[in-house]
């Protein structure tokens, strides 16, 4: 492992030099899952929420949220993300909603942060939408699944 870049020589935090690294086409995939009453995913999948259509509110609360990453995460480069796709995928014998962001960009430094926010802020407006109904639902396993791109290369979860 290598050692951590966010601090100087003096142990100072700093956001890292990025000015000599190369451009490339960078990629992360990140997931995430929200459990919750089988009544409130009935709720969902119905389009009976009173606050609205809740997945595509949520869709869009993420793809916004990966623009604004570098504004909440003190020392996050902001960076021209190129495309967002995030899903949203309903799982009735599990009780859950499963959301699975890729962020792309071309530029110096990965888009980790920016996919692991989108996935997070949009398992959030979820729970924000149905909390009237279920206090008791639980975001977990947020994670990165896959990164592509820069010196480090190809990294995949498990590898």
């Amino acid at each position: 492992m290598s050692e951590l870049t966010h601090f100087n020589s003096a142990g100072e935090a700093h956001m890292v030099d990025i000015s000599e690294k190369t451009v490339t086409e960078r990629a992360a995939v990140t997931e995430g899952y929200i459990e919750m009453q089988s009544d409130t995913l009935k709720r969902v999948l119905d389009g009976n929420n009173k606050k609205g259509d809740v997945l595509g509110i949520a869709r869009i609360a993420g793809i916004m949220a990966s623009k604004k990453t570098a504004e909440l995460i003190p020392l996050c480069h902001p960076l021209p993300i190129t495309h967002v796709d995030l899903k949203l995928e309903t799982n009735t014998e599990k009780n859950h909603i499963r959301c699975q962001t890729t962020v792309t960009t071309s530029g110096k430094t990965g888009v980790e942060m920016e996919a692991l926010n989108a996935t997070q802020v949009a398992l959030l407006t979820i729970y924000d939408m149905c909390k009237a109904v279920d206090r008791g639902m639980t975001i977990q396993g947020v994670c990165l699944l896959e990164k592509t791109g820069g010196k480090s290369g190809h990294w995949t979860k498990g590898s």
